[in-house]
């Protein structure tokens, strides 16, 4: 039994006559009539009296009207959910997320309009630190991963990247320096520094020990912390100064000031990964609402 059977019965059903519900359906009537004679075959019921004046239901057709407006109805939502699906209105989105990269309003403010867009769409978050949440897209746990990515693409990896974001220098509020509007790096020469661990923020780590070389003093590490978040709390407990992003500065705890730097821009990096595979409808509606930027392979 074919979709297109009820389709036919249903016209005729309502018309009460084969001709005019051979006219509804743009087909001729003897065809129509055979495709009926072939249903009732098949069903091995007579769906239909034929009387002078057009058709009339038998008990069993009667019977056979209500399951087979039920059966279009639910072609007609199937229908629908393969169409909504096909367009990433439906599903579920497992997005993955640093906890830096949550304070920024490109990553907030694309999750706001995701959420408000695809309303329907069950979006699960995960916060963890880069080389995971790299991880677990490679594994396919996660769809999509906002991180703070090295200087080179992880393999089978296609990154979208974001604004860059300057770097501020996190004090202690009783901090000599924190008198100074603007810092330049060289005057953290010999300061006791904390600082996230190198696996967490992927490159960024290095940037800072690299820019601390070029600006002629080894980075002096007093204390680590587990994320780049946790950095923040530390330096509001005087154990030492530290680097961040700037959207961490967010964070407004008591004995906490955030100064620029001077001079040489150093910057935080930041981008959404996807498996180079991936042709998820879902997070190409994801990726339409990133900022306009070029990727890190576009050279």
């Amino acid at each position: 039994m074919e979709l297109r059977h009820i389709r036919y019965f249903l016209a005729v059903a309502e018309a009460g006559n084969f001709t005019r519900a051979a006219q509804a359906l743009g087909i001729g009537q003897p065809p129509l009539s055979q495709q009926i004679r072939d249903l009732e075959n098949e069903i091995g019921v007579q769906l239909f009296h034929r009387v002078p004046h057009g058709a009339e239901l038998t008990a069993a057709g009667a019977a056979f009207l209500q399951e087979a407006k039920g059966a279009i109805a639910a072609a007609e939502r199937a229908k629908l959910a393969a169409l909504r699906a096909s367009r990433g209105e439906t599903g579920r989105l497992m997005l993955g997320f640093t906890a830096s990269a949550a304070f920024t309003p490109v990553v907030s403010g694309v999750i706001r309009r995701y959420r408000a867009t695809w309303p329907d769409v069950d979006l699960s978050l995960t916060e963890m630190n880069s080389n995971l949440l790299l991880d677990r897209l490679m594994r396919g746990e996660l769809d999509a991963v906002f991180i703070r990515p090295g200087l080179e693409d992880p393999k089978d990896v296609r990154l979208r990247r974001l604004p860059d974001e300057p770097m501020l220098v996190a004090l202690p509020i009783q901090h000599r320096l924190a008198a100074h509007r603007r810092l330049p790096l060289s005057a953290l020469a010999g300061e006791p520094f904390v600082v996230f661990p190198r696996q967490v923020g992927l490159s960024l780590y290095n940037d800072i020990v690299l820019a601390c070389r070029a600006a002629g003093f080894e980075l002096n590490v007093r204390q680590e912390a587990p994320q780049m978040t946790a950095v923040v709390n530390l330096v509001a407990a005087d154990l030492g100064i530290s680097v961040v992003p700037a959207s961490l500065a967010q964070i407004r705890l008591e004995g906490v000031t955030y100064r620029p730097l001077e001079g040489e821009p150093l910057v935080a990096r930041l981008a959404l990964a996807i498996l180079k595979n991936q042709r998820s409808p879902l997070t190409a509606n994801l990726e339409s609402l990133l900022p306009r930027q070029k990727t890190y392979d576009d050279h």
